[in-house]
């Protein structure tokens, strides 16, 4: 059995991914999970609860921003599928 990725382990995954990624650009929280968990279904799936508290967490300190249709959602109250990107940066 695959040991447990820790809270931890899905930030440092989730900034790198959305860092590379750039600015402007988006990231599906199931590429989180994967880095983190393996590429078949039963080994990332059941981190996702995981990597939305995270994602709720990290977007609470400013450092990500969660995405709805586009647009940034309320990290207490969203449902269905969301997309991860870098916060706007001071100059903008």
């Amino acid at each position: 059995m695959p040991r447990k990725p820790t809270p931890e382990e899905i930030e440092t995954a989730m900034l790198a991914l959305v860092t590379e990624r750039g600015a402007g650009k988006n990231l599906d929280p199931t590429e989180v999970a994967r880095v983190v968990g393996g590429d078949k279904p039963d080994e990332w799936g059941p981190l996702m609860g995981l990597v939305r508290q995270v994602a709720v967490r990290l977007m609470k300190q400013g450092r990500i921003v969660i995405l709805r249709k586009g647009r940034p959602a309320d990290p207490d109250d969203f449902r269905g599928i969301y997309r991860l990107t870098l916060p706007p940066s001071p100059e903008a």
